[in-house]
This record gives structure tokens, sequence and C-alpha cells, in this order.
């Protein structure tokens, strides 16, 4: 099953836009996307196989890890994940959250 992980990390420092370029490709081969320019804080949100959340968070964490230090980031402390499936997703899209 797919999940889609928001991970994020926080720190002393701003994350320059020219940085978070960096990590954008460093993420785009798991369909990631990259956010922090500006701020004390980096994150992404990447797409990861897996069978449960607990192990998409757990293969998004070292994914991230990875793509940051590719992108030359600082090794900031994640601070915050979320998750969500594909099946949550869906439903979620096309059923909508106020349905009786």
């Amino acid at each position: 099953m797919k999940f889609s992980v928001s991970v994020f990390a926080e720190g002393d420092k701003e994350i320059s836009l020219s940085e978070i370029v960096e990590f954008a490709d460093a993420v785009a081969p798991l369909s990631g996307i990259a956010s922090g320019a500006g701020s004390m804080s980096y994150g992404a949100q990447l797409v990861i196989e897996a069978e449960n959340s607990d192990l998409a968070v757990e293969k998004a964490i070292v994914a991230f890890t990875e793509a940051a230090k590719l992108a030359k980031l600082p090794s900031w402390p994640v601070t915050k994940v979320e998750t969500i499936s594909e099946v949550e997703d869906f439903e979620d899209e096309y059923i909508g959250d106020d349905q009786p």
C-alpha cells in the first residue's frame, strides 16, 4: 500500500531557497515535495510503499534523512511526522468528512 508521509525537522538557522531547491531534487525520486525556505525548519512529503503506517514512517524518516544529507542540509532532529494511506486519502476526497 502507498502512504503519503510528511516529515519535518527543526533547527537553529534559516533555510535558504537554494537549499530547499537542492532538497526538492533529492526527494523527487520518491514523488516528494520539499518545503521550508525562509524558515527555521525543512520538510518533505514523500510517497512510501509499505505494509502499514508504522513501516511507512520508518522508511520515510530514513529517506528524509538521506535526502537532507544529499542536499547538505543541517542534520536536525525530526520533530513531526504525519501519514495517510492512499485508501484514506481516496475516501476523504470522494466521500468527504462531513458525510453522516
